[in-house]
């Protein structure tokens, strides 16, 4: 009876997804990041980005006020931020001044529906392996796993999971010969840019409905991996995994990872704020904000400012935005430049 509820409930969201996204005559969202994770000690996160990781910090800001309470949905929110760059790409760092959010969860599975990460890319894994050693970074996966060749998608990609000084994971990522960008393949530098974020969801079709027929983003490729590597990767006994990629035009792209097994994740959970420090936000940038708006409440996507937030400044490097909730619960910041 709970599985016939849940098919029943994902069929009628992805009809809203549906039904909401034959409004729109162009694409909701045209381009992809920065990604913002909430962290405890800014200082110490930039650090450790700029020094172990070779990101160089691009600019910080100090933002308080009621516009930035209304987009958060954290009232008295008083925050540093840091925007680090690596390549082309993008992520802002976040730490709440006031007020303190929850602190690291006790326990942290790559299969839980909170779970993001970034995957930068690498010249060199075995180069990189050994940096992140010296510096002594907690470990996510047994170490680096290079995928299978019986995978026609994934064969040959080596990658490690490892955590920054709050616990969130992250992911070095290399590529062969004849697999990703061309741009990927430079030789000239360690660590080369930002190809995705990855977020766990429960069923990708319903988060399909939502990214793809909703926001209008386009599916690049996808892979269904299983297999010790994986395991060992993941640190998830057993993890059997269906990978769908996402990509808006510009920017890093969305990796939807759907565990087919074990069927243990928890969900994301349903009190969690922009200040507690599993809290991640992936930016989505749109040319209309309005007509966003309009196509999300149609959808019925659960909204954390409400509407959508003119904010008196561009500090932030945008003028208007709201946040959004995609099925899963992740949070995505729609901003208009």
């Amino acid at each position: 009876m709970r599985l016939l509820r849940s098919t029943l409930a994902s069929a009628l969201f992805a009809l809203l997804f549906a039904f909401a996204a034959r409004a729109a005559e162009v694409p909701l969202v045209q381009g992809v990041g920065p990604i913002e994770i909430t962290v405890s000690d800014l200082d110490r996160s930039v650090k450790f980005f700029t020094e172990v990781l070779t990101f160089r910090k691009v600019a910080e800001t100090e933002t308080m006020g009621e516009g930035y309470e209304h987009l958060q949905g954290v009232f008295g929110a008083h925050v540093r931020q840091a925007t680090l760059a690596l390549g082309d790409e993008q992520i802002q760092l976040t730490e709440y001044l006031a007020p303190r959010g929850l602190g690291r969860p006790e326990t942290q599975r790559s299969n839980d529906r909170w779970f993001q990460h970034v995957a930068i890319i690498v010249s060199d894994m075995d180069a990189a392996y050994r940096r992140l050693r010296e510096f002594k970074v907690e470990h996510a996966s047994t170490a680096p796993q290079t995928l299978p060749a019986w995978n026609p998608n994934a064969g040959g990609i080596s990658a490690f999971y490892f955590r920054d000084p709050d616990g969130h994971a992250l992911e070095i990522l290399h590529f062969p010969a004849g697999k990703g960008a061309q741009r990927w393949h430079r030789k000239d530098r360690m660590f080369l840019g930002i190809d995705h974020t990855a977020i766990v969801v429960h069923d990708t079709d319903l988060s399909l409905a939502f990214y793809r027929d909703l926001l209008g983003m386009k599916v690049a490729g996808g892979a269904e991996n299983w297999g010790v590597e994986q395991e060992r990767l993941n640190n998830v006994y057993g993890a059997h995994l269906r990978i769908t990629s996402l990509t808006a035009g510009a920017g890093p792209s969305i990796e939807l990872l759907e565990y087919l097994a074990p069927g243990d994740g928890r969900p994301y959970p349903a009190d969690e704020h922009a200040n507690d420090l599993i809290h991640w936000q992936t930016t989505l940038k749109t040319r209309d904000l309005d007509a966003a708006a309009k196509a999300l409440r149609a959808a019925r996507s659960p909204m954390v400012s409400g509407s959508a937030v003119q904010l008196p400044d561009r500090s932030l490097g945008f003028s208007k935005a709201l946040i959004v909730r995609d099925p899963d619960g992740h949070a995505m910041e729609v901003v208009q430049e």
